[in-house]
């Protein structure tokens, strides 16, 4: 792929505002849940049951760490994610830099808009696209919406295996040439379901992770 001055340049300038924020530190980070061979019948109930109900909720949120990495290229800052159906706000921001951009778009139309980067906003009938062309980075944003609840995406090329750990939980899968695994998840909280604490998605030398400081979904 050949890769624009201007791409390199955002790229770069994005990187750079973004580490100046605390990285994602693995040492602190609980061993991830073994993969196993048979999920018991159990197990498997109480897993329908968790994705029955995170599908059930159209309007949720999270804030969080993540770090975003793209061959030598890569920093981290804070996440909040705000999604209403399948529209979505994505804010990143490096709170020492006081540097931030904002991703808009619809995961069922593709459509979206980047704001914050140099040159102005962007948009485009493909988010994933002005992504790509304004940063550099190849993510398919219309599917995260389902990936960071712990769900296989729907609408997108099948996922083949699900590895799964002792409660049935997707441990790792791959879906749209990313490999995506779950290393640690919130325990379900009142009517809150259980849902993802730690991914990490890589795609050949692209690797996204992700530390979900909390969860706030509305009522369904």
């Amino acid at each position: 792929m050949k890769w624009m001055s201007m791409k390199a340049a955002c790229a770069a300038a994005l990187a750079l505002s973004l580490s100046a924020c605390v990285s994602l530190d693995a040492r602190k980070a609980p061993a991830a849940p073994e993969v196993v061979s048979t999920v018991s019948a159990e197990a498997a109930q109480a897993e329908a049951l968790r994705v029955e109900q995170v599908r059930a909720w159209p309007a949720w949120s999270f804030e969080g760490r993540v770090a975003v990495s793209k061959g030598r290229n890569g920093g981290s800052g804070r996440i909040d994610w705000r999604q209403q159906a399948r529209q979505y706000v994505v804010s990143l921001s490096a709170p020492v830099t006081r540097q931030s951009w904002t991703l808009t778009g619809d995961s069922e139309q593709g459509g979206g808009r980047l704001d914050g980067v140099d040159g102005g906003p962007r948009q485009g009938a493909d988010a994933q696209q002005v992504l790509l062309e304004a940063t550099g980075w190849d993510i398919p944003v219309n599917q995260l919406p389902d990936w960071v609840r712990g769900l296989v995406a729907e609408g997108a090329s099948a996922a083949g295996q699900v590895d799964r750990d002792a409660e049935g939980r997707p441990r790792r899968f791959q879906q749209m040439g990313w490999d995506i695994q779950y290393l640690d998840w919130y325990p379900a909280e009142g009517d809150r379901p259980v849902l993802p604490r730690r991914i990490e998605a890589v795609k050949g030398d692209a690797k996204v992770r992700l530390l979900v400081d909390g969860w706030v979904l509305d009522a369904p």
